[in-house]
Protein backbone atom coordinates (compact mmCIF):
# COMPACT_ATOMS: atom_id res chain seq x y z
CA UNK A 1 0.00 0.00 0.00
CA UNK A 2 1.13 3.64 -0.60
CA UNK A 3 1.99 5.90 1.92
CA UNK A 4 1.57 9.82 2.01
CA UNK A 5 4.88 11.66 1.73
CA UNK A 6 3.63 13.97 4.10
CA UNK A 7 3.69 11.17 7.15
CA UNK A 8 7.43 10.12 6.40
CA UNK A 9 8.87 13.25 4.92
CA UNK A 10 9.01 16.67 3.08
CA UNK A 11 6.05 17.57 1.05
CA UNK A 12 6.66 16.42 -2.89
CA UNK A 13 3.86 18.63 -4.12
CA UNK A 14 2.79 22.48 -3.00
CA UNK A 15 0.03 24.39 -4.04
CA UNK A 16 0.03 27.30 -6.06
CA UNK A 17 -2.16 29.41 -8.71
CA UNK A 18 -2.67 27.77 -12.11
CA UNK A 19 -2.25 28.72 -15.73
CA UNK A 20 -4.77 26.35 -15.91
CA UNK A 21 -7.48 27.27 -13.80
CA UNK A 22 -7.94 28.42 -10.76
CA UNK A 23 -5.44 26.86 -8.16
CA UNK A 24 -3.53 23.84 -8.88
CA UNK A 25 -0.80 21.22 -7.57
CA UNK A 26 2.94 21.20 -8.69
CA UNK A 27 6.07 18.95 -7.77
CA UNK A 28 8.05 20.91 -5.28
CA UNK A 29 10.91 18.60 -6.20
CA UNK A 30 12.25 15.90 -9.01
CA UNK A 31 9.57 13.37 -9.07
CA UNK A 32 10.36 9.50 -10.18
CA UNK A 33 8.41 7.55 -12.31
CA UNK A 34 5.40 5.66 -10.93
CA UNK A 35 6.06 7.56 -7.75
CA UNK A 36 2.57 7.57 -5.64
CA UNK A 37 2.62 11.21 -5.37
CA UNK A 38 -0.54 12.04 -2.82
CA UNK A 39 -3.77 10.45 -2.15
CA UNK A 40 -7.58 11.11 -3.23
CA UNK A 41 -9.52 11.32 -0.13
CA UNK A 42 -13.52 11.85 -0.03
CA UNK A 43 -16.62 10.69 1.75
CA UNK A 44 -17.35 7.45 0.33
CA UNK A 45 -21.16 7.21 -1.30
CA UNK A 46 -23.05 5.51 -3.75
CA UNK A 47 -23.64 6.04 -7.42
CA UNK A 48 -26.87 7.11 -7.02
CA UNK A 49 -25.91 9.95 -3.73
CA UNK A 50 -22.99 10.75 -6.20
CA UNK A 51 -25.80 11.56 -8.93
CA UNK A 52 -27.69 13.65 -6.76
CA UNK A 53 -25.26 15.61 -5.24
CA UNK A 54 -23.36 16.21 -8.93
CA UNK A 55 -26.49 17.28 -10.35
CA UNK A 56 -27.17 19.72 -7.11
CA UNK A 57 -23.79 20.83 -7.55
CA UNK A 58 -24.27 21.84 -11.21
CA UNK A 59 -27.10 23.46 -11.16
CA UNK A 60 -25.97 25.43 -8.08
CA UNK A 61 -22.49 26.51 -9.70
CA UNK A 62 -23.70 27.11 -13.26
CA UNK A 63 -22.23 29.50 -14.61
CA UNK A 64 -19.10 30.39 -11.78
CA UNK A 65 -15.67 29.34 -12.36
CA UNK A 66 -15.19 26.78 -9.81
CA UNK A 67 -14.83 23.31 -9.68
CA UNK A 68 -17.80 21.49 -10.15
CA UNK A 69 -17.07 17.82 -10.04
CA UNK A 70 -15.14 16.11 -7.30
CA UNK A 71 -16.49 12.72 -7.75
CA UNK A 72 -13.85 9.99 -8.41
CA UNK A 73 -15.74 6.41 -9.05
CA UNK A 74 -14.23 3.77 -6.64
CA UNK A 75 -16.16 0.64 -8.90
CA UNK A 76 -19.23 -0.21 -9.22
CA UNK A 77 -20.82 0.26 -5.56
CA UNK A 78 -18.95 3.14 -4.57
CA UNK A 79 -17.80 6.47 -5.14
CA UNK A 80 -15.39 8.98 -3.42
CA UNK A 81 -16.58 12.59 -2.90
CA UNK A 82 -13.48 14.62 -2.78
CA UNK A 83 -15.13 18.31 -2.08
CA UNK A 84 -13.41 18.31 1.50
CA UNK A 85 -10.75 20.80 2.33
CA UNK A 86 -8.37 17.56 3.63
CA UNK A 87 -8.35 16.31 0.16
CA UNK A 88 -5.66 18.71 -1.69
CA UNK A 89 -5.72 16.23 -5.03
CA UNK A 90 -8.79 17.71 -5.53
CA UNK A 91 -6.94 20.89 -7.27
CA UNK A 92 -4.74 18.49 -9.53
CA UNK A 93 -6.10 20.19 -12.98
CA UNK A 94 -6.84 17.75 -16.07
CA UNK A 95 -4.91 18.25 -18.89
CA UNK A 96 -5.26 16.05 -22.12
CA UNK A 97 -1.60 14.98 -22.12
CA UNK A 98 -1.07 14.21 -18.15
CA UNK A 99 1.71 13.95 -16.52
CA UNK A 100 -0.40 11.56 -13.55
CA UNK A 101 -2.16 9.02 -13.67
CA UNK A 102 -4.86 7.53 -10.67
CA UNK A 103 -4.22 4.16 -9.67
CA UNK A 104 -6.74 2.06 -6.84
CA UNK A 105 -5.82 0.22 -4.71
CA UNK A 106 -6.82 -2.56 -2.93
CA UNK A 107 -10.62 -3.31 -3.23
CA UNK A 108 -14.24 -2.60 -1.75
CA UNK A 109 -14.10 -0.65 1.95
CA UNK A 110 -10.00 -0.56 1.77
CA UNK A 111 -9.96 0.54 -1.97
CA UNK A 112 -7.69 3.79 -1.76
CA UNK A 113 -6.81 6.07 -5.07
CA UNK A 114 -3.42 7.29 -5.47
CA UNK A 115 -2.54 9.84 -7.99
CA UNK A 116 0.97 8.66 -9.40
CA UNK A 117 3.20 9.72 -11.56
CA UNK A 118 3.18 8.80 -15.36
CA UNK A 119 6.79 9.98 -16.15
CA UNK A 120 9.90 12.26 -14.46
CA UNK A 121 8.64 14.88 -13.26
CA UNK A 122 10.47 18.13 -12.37
CA UNK A 123 10.78 20.45 -9.47
CA UNK A 124 7.93 23.27 -10.70
CA UNK A 125 5.67 21.04 -13.25
CA UNK A 126 2.28 21.51 -12.57
CA UNK A 127 0.26 17.93 -12.00
CA UNK A 128 -2.26 16.69 -14.38
CA UNK A 129 -4.57 13.80 -15.24
CA UNK A 130 -6.97 12.39 -17.38
CA UNK A 131 -10.49 13.29 -15.36
CA UNK A 132 -12.06 10.54 -17.94
CA UNK A 133 -15.32 12.60 -18.25
CA UNK A 134 -17.65 11.23 -20.86
CA UNK A 135 -19.56 13.45 -23.53
CA UNK A 136 -22.69 14.41 -21.68
CA UNK A 137 -22.32 18.09 -21.38
CA UNK A 138 -18.95 18.37 -22.59
CA UNK A 139 -19.33 22.17 -23.95
CA UNK A 140 -19.94 23.09 -20.18
CA UNK A 141 -16.18 21.73 -19.33
CA UNK A 142 -13.73 23.48 -21.76
CA UNK A 143 -10.19 22.64 -21.12
CA UNK A 144 -7.01 24.73 -20.78
CA UNK A 145 -4.42 22.41 -20.65
CA UNK A 146 -2.83 24.03 -23.47
CA UNK A 147 -1.41 20.81 -24.78
CA UNK A 148 -0.65 20.57 -28.19
CA UNK A 149 -3.20 17.54 -28.48
CA UNK A 150 -5.47 19.69 -26.45
CA UNK A 151 -9.60 18.55 -27.90
CA UNK A 152 -10.72 21.88 -26.51
CA UNK A 153 -12.85 20.14 -23.69
CA UNK A 154 -12.05 18.09 -20.81
CA UNK A 155 -13.20 14.42 -21.97
CA UNK A 156 -11.55 11.10 -21.15
CA UNK A 157 -9.03 10.14 -23.54
CA UNK A 158 -11.56 7.18 -24.71
CA UNK A 159 -14.18 9.97 -25.80
CA UNK A 160 -11.86 12.15 -27.92
CA UNK A 161 -11.89 10.38 -31.09
CA UNK A 162 -15.99 10.74 -31.15
CA UNK A 163 -15.59 14.13 -29.86
CA UNK A 164 -13.37 15.23 -32.66
CA UNK A 165 -15.75 13.85 -35.13
CA UNK A 166 -18.68 15.58 -33.71
CA UNK A 167 -16.64 19.44 -33.41
CA UNK A 168 -15.87 18.52 -37.08
CA UNK A 169 -19.19 18.23 -38.16
CA UNK A 170 -20.43 20.91 -36.19
CA UNK A 171 -17.34 23.08 -37.82
CA UNK A 172 -18.95 22.68 -40.99
CA UNK A 173 -22.88 23.07 -40.53
CA UNK A 174 -21.46 26.08 -39.02
CA UNK A 175 -19.22 26.72 -41.82
CA UNK A 176 -21.61 25.97 -44.74
CA UNK A 177 -24.22 28.47 -42.39
CA UNK A 178 -21.84 31.11 -42.78
CA UNK A 179 -21.26 30.89 -46.23
CA UNK A 180 -25.16 30.35 -46.76
CA UNK A 181 -25.25 34.00 -44.08
CA UNK A 182 -22.58 35.90 -46.94
CA UNK A 183 -24.57 34.35 -49.91
CA UNK A 184 -27.79 35.83 -48.65
CA UNK A 185 -26.23 39.22 -48.19
CA UNK A 186 -23.87 39.48 -51.36
CA UNK A 187 -27.45 38.68 -52.88
CA UNK A 188 -28.95 41.63 -50.51
CA UNK A 189 -26.40 44.39 -51.80
CA UNK A 190 -26.59 43.01 -55.30
CA UNK A 191 -30.35 44.28 -55.41
CA UNK A 192 -29.72 46.90 -53.77
CA UNK A 193 -27.16 47.93 -56.17
CA UNK A 194 -29.26 47.25 -59.08
CA UNK A 195 -32.45 48.95 -57.37
CA UNK A 196 -29.90 51.94 -57.13
CA UNK A 197 -29.07 51.97 -60.84
CA UNK A 198 -32.73 51.57 -61.54
CA UNK A 199 -33.56 54.38 -60.19
CA UNK A 200 -30.52 56.41 -61.35
CA UNK A 201 -31.38 55.45 -64.80
CA UNK A 202 -35.00 56.56 -64.33
CA UNK A 203 -33.68 59.86 -62.82
CA UNK A 204 -31.32 60.65 -66.13
CA UNK A 205 -34.42 59.96 -67.94
CA UNK A 206 -36.64 62.78 -66.16
CA UNK A 207 -33.61 64.94 -66.47
CA UNK A 208 -33.59 64.96 -70.15
CA UNK A 209 -37.51 65.25 -70.68
CA UNK A 210 -36.91 68.21 -68.36
CA UNK A 211 -34.29 69.54 -70.09
CA UNK A 212 -36.40 69.12 -73.56
CA UNK A 213 -39.40 71.22 -71.79
CA UNK A 214 -37.01 73.77 -71.26
CA UNK A 215 -36.05 73.83 -74.62
CA UNK A 216 -39.60 74.02 -76.00
CA UNK A 217 -40.49 76.87 -73.65
CA UNK A 218 -37.62 78.71 -74.84
CA UNK A 219 -38.72 78.36 -78.31
CA UNK A 220 -41.99 79.86 -77.67
CA UNK A 221 -40.60 82.72 -75.82
CA UNK A 222 -38.50 83.66 -79.02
Amino acid sequence: MATDSNDTQAPVWEIRSSGIHNQGVFAACSIKKGQDILQYFGERITHEEADRRGLEREARLAGSDEGQVYLFTLDDKWVLDGNEENNPARLINHSCEPNCEAIIYGEGEEAEIWLTAKRKLKAGEELSFDYGFDLESYEGHPCRCGSKICVGYIVGEDYRPKLKKLLKKKNAANGKEKMNGRAAEKDEKSKAKGKGNDEAGKGKEKSKDKEKGKGGKSGKRK
